[in-house]
């Protein structure tokens, strides 16, 4: 029998000292309040929910993002450095549209390219942002470029990341407000070796939003002058949010500009964050926490606001790595609009998130996705795919109503 437990848990104010040993205590009770206009009025309860995956492309080399383009296209990139194209009515195409292979390090099983997302003016200028460790010693790296042209390629930000080849984060996504967000792990290796998370001069452990349609000097982005670090000594003024280990996984909600984010444990939990695009600055505790539990005491600082997961569960049976993933747009399924899916990358389980319109959050677990999923993405429609790491495939995801749901 699973012993697995999926915990919704709520946001509290100052620091939280629990026991390693909470994790036994029953679960907690969903807490925050969900931005407006995050649900659909005719959603049902998760319970009555399930996904269907059904396969529709393969042969693809460990695919690891997923974005959708406005001309009904979804660009896959591949670990290699090289990014496919697929479209439903052709299915995927032969060649890449965009090599930047010789560039990447792909020295470690998590190093390679990690995050693609069409510019907001894509139709007009073909830009793509990616994300990437680049060769020769695998520096964190964000870059522009035209597809099919990787010569006029710019590096906008980097950050070192010599020592280890895991916690890379790599996941790039504009927001509602026209900035682009862009997630770092926390240097890798384990137990937060740079005590990174809670370091507000490094860019590890941290997701950050930069304005990339000016610059500032010489700087090829600006900072915009709402980030909440901009006047704080020592700090890094790109950052965003702190606080994290490796959120390799994030999506913006198109509803209403939120950030929900997948950041993986180190042996305990999994979670899972809901960040509101009021809640800049905030601290999600690591590496004082590890979810909700202590992780480490001497990393917590007293007077500290920290920022609970809206929904964590445990690393064992049979889990491992969350793959953060996506608010559900579409109209295929009504029911199940405002939805958030996830996944992780071992046990495969399909994890479903919602808002409550009166606060908190509903969560179930509702099927299971193709082995390893390492991304999900939308199309222009705002329907689901989601890759599957070594099989190399491309699955649709719908979702399906069923009665007496448990």
């Amino acid at each position: 029998m699973s012993r697995r437990r999926c915990r919704p848990v709520t946001l509290v104010a100052g620091m939280l000292v629990l026991a390693l040993s909470a994790l036994l205590l029953p679960s907690m009770t969903a807490g925050g309040t969900a931005a407006a206009g995050t649900s659909h009025p005719r959603s049902v309860p998760l319970t009555e929910l399930t996904v269907v995956s059904e396969q529709v492309a393969s042969g693809l080399r460990r695919p690891i993002a997923i974005t959708g383009l406005p001309d009904g296209r979804m660009l896959i990139a591949e670990k290699n450095g090289t990014v496919r194209a697929y479209h439903p009515d052709t299915g995927l195409a032969a060649d890449p549209v965009l090599d930047l292979s010789d560039r990447i390090d792909t020295s470690d099983n998590e190093r390679g390219l990690l995050g693609i997302t069409p510019a907001p003016n894509f139709s007009r200028t073909g830009i793509l942002y990616v994300a990437y460790t680049s060769l020769p010693a695998g520096a964190l790296t964000l870059a522009r470029v035209p597809i099919g042209a990787p010569d006029r390629e710019q590096v906008l930000l980097t950050q070192e990341h010599a020592e280890y080849g895991n916690h890379n984060g790599g996941q790039v996504a504009f927001g509602r407000d026209g900035f682009l967000y862009w997630s770092l792990g926390d240097g890798g290796h384990a137990n937060d070796p740079f005590k990174a998370g809670q370091d507000l001069g490094t860019l590890l452990g941290k997701i950050v939003r930069v304005d990339v349609n000016r610059t500032c000097g010489a700087t090829p982005y600006c900072v915009p002058s709402s980030n909440p670090f901009v006047n704080v000594p020592g700090a890094r003024p790109e950052i965003w949010l702190y606080g994290l280990r490796n959120p390799w996984r994030f999506s913006v909600d198109p509803a209403d500009g939120s950030l929900w984010i997948g950041d993986v444990g180190q042996g305990l939990v999994e979670e899972i964050n809901h960040i509101r695009p009021s809640q800049g600055g905030a601290n999600l505790g690591w590496s004082c926490r590890e979810g909700t539990p202590v992780f480490d005491p001497q990393q917590c600082r007293s007077g500290v606001r920290y920022t609970d997961p809206v929904f964590e569960y445990d690393h064992y049976n049979d889990n491992c790595s969350v793959t953060g993933g996506v608010v559900y747009r579409g109209s295929r399924t009504p029911d199940a609009r405002g939805t958030y899916i996830a996944s992780d990358y071992c046990s495969t389980r399909a994890f479903a998130v919602r808002p409550r319109p009166q606060g908190g959050y509903e969560t179930a677990t509702i099927g299971s996705f193709p082995t390893q999923p390492t991304a999900f993405g939308t199309d222009v429609r705002g329907e689901v795919y989601v890759l599957s790491d070594l099989p190399g495939w491309l699955s649709r995801v719908r979702f399906e109503r069923v009665q007496g749901g448990s």
